[in-house]
């Protein structure tokens, strides 16, 4: 069967085991491009068009298939993604502990597989003792608190894992928070936890809002997080939030050797604790507290959806270490999604910033879980016509969280007056031009990228958006009439908006939802963003394959963005030269990202463009590494890793060199500085020699690192 007529039929019809090389790249980048097109609809958008389940399911599925294909795992894959940018309205802390997300389960097997991957990256027998904290999966919002001597100094939001919002007057009104700790206690010590509000709390709320004739809150999540980002601290006093504890970030020195130690001593500390948590032994134990508290889900006073297994020895999490976006160490058992039946009336179609042409079903309106959702992603033509959707239908939609739902089956297929299948359109519905899909790829895209409204707002839209430059005041509203007007069509024209407006203040003001105040608000708002990270810059250009953890990887790897655009530049001249090698032998970078690179630095409309926006910038900051690392002996230094290491397995070699600020890279360079080789080194590191590369014994490369 040829890879055409396999595409067409969806290869996600193809089960893991069954995919061609060919078929899973294809599959990993169509996947890419949908998981990150969902994250911004959620994090940056707060319009989600897909459930918590249907998300997880991308998720896993892409998963699995760069398990098979590990060769294939791309720089911006879902595994590398935390979070959102901090939101407007509050100032901004950066957390000197990232606060990461967790990777999931769903089935037993994947609980099975934890396990054993813990006990592999350990190099532990299957006999060997290892014990887990197993605690309720709060549906509330990431916190954490900062404690100095005793005494709460700073309260914030995850954000996108690395900064978040400043929300420490709001905290201080929470009652199950303490504003000071008695001793003893280190002399800095973060609190992390989840602030909710438990249902009884949270209807007898609605009901009082309903009364007042105010707005009703979808759910408890929903509740605790608006009640948190309140602007006024008076309001959220009002509100009955609640704060579990359950981890720590900085601390000075340590308070337990155990995960099960750090909550007893978090309760005498007087936080409440997520309970009933356990201590397992094993993944039959884990199964068995994970049915046990799904059985009592519903009599719970808060709302969960999930359990969260933490490997109980403090030593070995620290083995374990991190990888982008989530512990080793950690994983959260989600349950099963919430299911109800609708009607889908029409099937849309949305254009995004990379011209991708997306279904969307609008739904009849349906009540599931609490939530009353009108829309679904249906991902792409081939999702279509594999679940032969077709307008009309009675459909079963699922949704796990407050989140649009995704359609899982069509229930009246055999009705005799069903409609005729949908045809997906061949021309942009925004534009007019041919829309086409590529060999190999799933999505049909907008051939017309320079004349595409919808390609050219979004790339507008996400460069302001909150991961990006994160200019407040500068929606999707304002951004498209600024730009139906001719008053920004670039980035550059951004921060030359006021110069240019200056002599024309009335005629802004006199827009709908422009005061004089919100004027002035949004031009100094564009000049806070002046001055922007390097990772944020580049994220912020729009690149294909370039999401936020390829960002991060090409900032830590250049470190400036001088040097950064004169590698990419020359690395688009040249596709086998120095500057070509060097991209492609880091960690996570494929030809294909590389690819992506080289053709945007390729353009010279993009060059006019980069340099354009360079000259009203203040500056790019330069890639600034952890504090942890500072002192490193290989911070900044290119290492790679070969043959079979005896003293720790390679993920835990790797891990223990990215925390200490080198670059892991994969493959042999003149601009490598060491070469680690264990037993049966072979020709990485014959050409490590060859190119007068330092190569390092694993005893060597022990004691260099203390």
């Amino acid at each position: 069967m040829s890879e055409a007529i396999v595409s067409a039929e969806g290869l996600r019809a193809i089960t893991v085991e069954d995919l061609t090389v060919e078929q899973a790249q294809a599959e990993l980048a169509a996947l890419a491009g949908e998981i990150a097109h969902h994250d911004t609809l959620y994090h940056q958008q707060d319009q989600p068009e897909i459930s918590d389940a249907a998300y997880d399911a991308l998720v896993r599925r892409n998963g699995a298939i760069e398990a098979r294909f590990p060769e294939l795992v791309r720089s911006d894959s879902p595994s590398a993604h935390v979070g959102a940018a901090p939101a407007g309205g509050f100032g901004k802390v950066r957390h000197a502990v990232p606060m990461l997300s967790l990777g999931n389960a769903f089935a037993p097997e994947d609980l099975t597989e934890f396990v054993a991957r813990v006990r592999r990256f350990l190099g532990l027998a299957e006999d060997a003792p290892l014990s887990f904290v197993a605690e309720p999966k709060v549906d509330g919002l990431s916190c954490s608190l900062r404690y100095e001597d005793g005494k709460l100094v700073l309260a914030a939001t995850r954000g996108d894992g690395t900064e978040g919002e400043d929300v420490t007057a709001n905290v201080r009104t929470i009652k199950d928070v303490p504003n000071e700790l008695p001793a003893p206690f280190p002399a800095v010590l973060e609190v992390r936890g989840e602030v909710y509000m438990d249902r009884r709390d949270f209807l007898a709320m609605n009901a009082a809002q309903a009364e007042r004739g105010e707005k009703l809150f979808a759910n408890p999540r929903n509740a605790a997080a608006g009640s948190l980002r309140q602007l006024d601290s008076t309001i959220t006093a009002r509100r009955p939030l609640r704060f579990f504890g359950y981890a720590l970030g900085e601390v000075t020195e340590r308070i337990a050797d155990t995960q099960w130690g750090i909550r007893e001593r978090l309760k005498a500390w007087g936080f409440s604790l997520n309970e009933p948590a356990r201590c397992c032994h094993s993944a039959a134990e884990l199964q068995e507290h994970y049915d046990g508290i799904g059985a009592q889900r519903a009599e719970l006073p808060f709302d969960i959806d999930g359990v969260v297994y933490k490997v109980d020895r403090i030593d070995l999490q620290e083995r374990l270490g991190f990888v982008s976006r989530a512990p080793r160490w950690a994983i959260a058992h989600k349950f099963p999604a919430e299911q109800a039946q609708t009607k889908l009336l029409r099937i849309s179609i949305q254009v995004g910033r990379t011209g991708a042409l997306t279904p969307v079903a609008e739904l009849e309106p349906i009540n599931v879980g609490g939530v009353v959702v009108s829309r679904a992603t249906l991902h792409n033509e081939d999702e279509i016509r594999r679940k032969d959707v077709r307008e009309g239908d009675h459909v079963v939609v699922q949704r796990a969280g407050d989140v649009i739902p995704q359609i899982v089956r069509v229930v009246d297929a055999d009705r005799p007056d069903r409609g005729p299948e949908y045809v997906f359109p061949d021309h942009c519905p925004e534009c007019g031009s041919l829309a086409v899909r590529e060999e190999g790829e799933v999505v049909k895209r907008c051939t017309g990228g320079l004349i595409c409204p919808a390609q050219a707002v979004e790339r507008l839209r996400h460069f302001v958006s909150r991961d990006a430059f994160d200019i407040e005041g500068l929606g999707i509203e304002r951004i498209q009439l600024f730009f139906e007007e001719g008053r920004v069509r670039s980035p550059a024209d951004i921060f030359t908006l006021e110069q240019r407006e200056s002599e024309r203040i009335d005629r802004l003001v006199s827009k709908t939802g422009f005061g004089k105040k919100s004027v002035q608000n949004l031009f100094q708002a564009i000049d806070r963003r002046r001055t922007v990270p390097l990772d944020r810059f580049i994220f912020a250009l729009g690149i294909r394959q370039v999401g936020q953890a390829t960002a991060r990887l090409l900032a830590r790897n250049y470190r400036s963005l001088d040097a950064w655009m004169a590698a990419m530049e020359e690395a688009a001249k040249d596709r086998e030269g120095p500057a070509w090698q060097e991209l492609t032998s880091i960690e996570q970078i494929g030809p294909s990202v590389a690819g992506d690179l080289a053709d945007f630095f390729a353009e010279p409309h993009n060059i006019e463009a980069l340099a354009a926006l360079r000259a009203v910038l203040t500056k790019v900051e330069d890639y600034e590494p952890p504090k942890v690392a500072a002192a490193s002996p290989v911070m900044g230094k290119t290492v790679v890793f070969t043959g079979t290491l005896t003293s720790m397995t390679r993920s835990e070699a790797k891990a223990r060199a990215e925390s200490l600020g080198a670059k892991v890279a994969g493959s042999v360079s003149a601009k490598t500085d060491y070469v680690v080789a264990g037993a049966d080194a072979g020709s990485k590191a014959t050409k490590a020699r060859d190119l007068g590369v330092t190569v390092l014994s694993e005893e060597e490369w022990a004691a260099l690192i203390g």
